[in-house]
């Protein structure tokens, strides 16, 4: 059984800042690409920032220059600081582990809870 566990989110002003994490435990063989996305009332869930298990990282256009993904691979664990954060910033934000629990099974996607994360003008 896999877990995927979301921390960090809050309320917090225009132009603050705040960390999500996002650890992946439990019965795992082998993880692959880590990623945030956020789904904002309305709105599909869209991607905010991947990372791959090399470090290769990627952005929508919205948060570049103001959000940061980063991962430690020892603790299976994923994270996001959000900087100059922005009303439009307002969604419920889910972490996504790519991950395989045995050698010869296929990659599939876990997803966590989701963690809200609300930004006041």
């Amino acid at each position: 059984q896999v877990h995927v566990v979301e921390s960090g989110g809050g309320l917090v002003q225009a132009g603050g800042s705040l960390r999500l994490s996002c650890a992946a435990s439990g019965t795992i063989f082998s993880l692959n690409d880590m990623g945030w996305y956020r789904e904002a009332p309305g709105k599909q869930r869209e991607l905010v920032a991947g990372i791959t298990s090399g470090g290769a990282t990627n952005y929508a256009d919205s948060v570049k220059g103001r959000f940061t993904i980063s991962r430690d691979n020892a603790k299976n664990t994923v994270y996001l600081q959000m900087n100059s954060l922005k009303p439009e910033d307002t969604a419920v934000y889910y972490c996504n582990a790519r991950l395989k629990i045995t050698p010869w099974g296929s990659w599939r996607d876990y997803w966590g809870q989701g963690t809200q994360v609300t930004v006041s003008s």
